[in-house]
């Protein structure tokens, strides 16, 4: 059942709940950050509107530097304005920043541990018909391996407007990933949030297998779970927005109590969400794992419900994925 503590969205399972990508969730937050400090800069690289720093533009003109397409020069100008004191939140499609600029991104901002925050937009095989060259399936990887950043990956525009108003006040290195699409909005301003806590948003009596989603794919995580109770299959979701550092506690009680695991991600199943989970199971309490994210494959240009199925990460491939991890553990 749908855990009553975090209070999610009364529509959660209605044909006509409300969707907006999460990337409209950081341009709010942008300007709730600016409101609160006024050492937040922005800064974007040729892309205002589609990654919505448009918002904080609009709101604080002065305070935002348009770079132009120049990814490696974005994270290194935020590096300088950082050190001297600013907050600057840096912006462009994730395939270009991390994925273009991520020596910039290790050299000038983590090596130094200066207080940017890197906005990956347009990431994951939702990004649809912009193809493999534009769906960034690699970013959690690159940037979990990186020292000193917090990775974050919201699974809906309400929880990316606060990811980016927390980001604001943590005095570190800051990734927060978005998807281009809408996506349901299931949880409330009501549901907990907190950097390096993840949220149990379902759990049943007597729990059999536990599902951790980051993302929009959270979503499908708790379609399949109510999918799985029709078929007498129990479970836990955990909603597991900060992938580093990773809430160990929350995961390992989840995994004793129900013995086996399946993650749910929308990029590749190396590295991603599904590899630290590993990490910490496989030192603290090593059971049976499934994952569902992209099979070590590029994508393709497609429709984005078209991609997600084609590549197994819908709530039908969460379902069998539990099932198969049910089974290994009898």
């Amino acid at each position: 059942m749908i855990n009553s503590k975090v209070r999610l969205s009364e529509k959660i399972f209605k044909k006509n709940i409300e969707q907006i990508p999460t990337r409209q969730g950081y341009g709010e937050g942008l300007v709730i950050a600016g409101e609160k400090d006024e050492k937040v800069v922005v800064l974007c690289a040729d892309l205002t509107e589609s990654t919505r720093s448009i918002l904080f533009k609009e709101k604080f003109p002065n305070r935002f530097i348009e770079i132009g397409v120049a990814e490696q020069a974005l994270a290194t100008i935020a590096a300088g304005m950082a050190n001297y004191g600013k907050i600057p939140f840096i912006s462009s499609y994730a395939a270009f920043s991390p994925g273009r600029n991520w020596e910039q991104i290790r050299t000038t901002i983590a090596l130094n541990d200066v207080p940017v925050k890197i906005g990956g937009a347009h990431a994951g095989i939702s990004v649809g018909p912009d193809g493999a060259t534009h769906q960034m399936l690699e970013d959690i990887s690159i940037m979990r391996a990186m020292p000193n950043m917090i990775v974050i990956s919201p699974c809906d525009s309400i929880e990316a407007k606060k990811a980016t108003v927390e980001a604001a006040k943590n005095d570190k290195p800051t990734y927060i990933r978005f998807a281009r699409e809408k996506t349901p909005v299931f949880t409330t301003e009501e549901t907990p949030f907190k950097i390096g806590r993840a949220e149990i948003f379902w759990e049943s009596n007597d729990p059999q297998v536990t599902i951790i989603g980051t993302g929009p794919l959270a979503y499908e995580a708790l379609i399949a779970a109510r999918d799985l109770a029709k078929s007498k299959i129990e479970s836990i979701v955990i909603n597991c927005h900060t992938i580093k550092p990773i809430d160990e506690r929350t995961i390992i009680r989840a995994a004793k109590l129900t013995g086996c695991v399946v993650t749910v991600e929308e990029q590749q199943v190396t590295g991603g969400l599904g590899g630290a989970v590993s990490e910490v199971l496989v030192k603290n309490y090593p059971v049976p794992m499934e994952f569902v994210g992209m099979p070590d494959s590029f994508g393709e240009s497609g429709q984005p419900d078209e991609l997600l199925t084609k590549y197994g990460m819908k709530a039908k491939d969460i379902v069998e994925a539990c099932k198969r991890v049910v089974e290994r553990k009898m």
